[in-house]
């Protein structure tokens, strides 16, 4: 006669067990949720920030391309050791790894690019540098 009278009986059982049944159903809810916002939050900042570095890759880009021809206008626009730069420059963006955005040294060159600009603009006495303008779609829209 092992049995519990019905007095030893805990009441607040059922209470907790309620409670864990519905902690459990809510973190796997929560979780499923999370898996889905996660993905859509993280493809958003990936496009934010693919954006970003595609706007500044295209800044220089676009400074490499007026240097250039000018050097092919004029030769003795820049001096040698400019030109060299220039070439230098216009091959770390070559370099970039457009394609494959995981790549380790992806953060590597663009300080190189980085520090190959601020040399040639040095070099120049140039005071142009990328400042990033993530607004400026929405500024030349109103200045129109």
């Amino acid at each position: 006669m092992d049995q519990k009278p019905k007095d030893d009986i805990d009441f607040l059982e059922p209470s907790v067990l309620l409670d864990e049944t519905h902690y459990q159903a809510g973190f796997k809810n929560g979780y499923s949720d999370g898996l889905v916002s996660g993905k859509e939050e993280g493809r958003q900042v990936g496009l934010k920030n693919g954006f970003q570095v595609g706007e500044e890759l295209g800044f220089y880009q676009g400074c490499v391309d007026v240097w250039m021809s000018l050097v092919s206008i004029d030769q003795n626009a820049f001096s040698a050791r400019v030109r060299k730069n220039i070439e230098q420059l216009a091959a770390l963006m070559r370099s970039y790894p457009l394609s494959n955005p995981e790549d380790e040294q992806v953060q590597d060159i663009m300080e190189k690019i980085r520090l190959k600009f601020r040399v040639i603009t040095a070099s120049l006495g140039a005071k142009l540098e990328y400042q990033g303008h993530p607004t400026s779609s929405k500024q030349d829209v109103e200045d129109l």
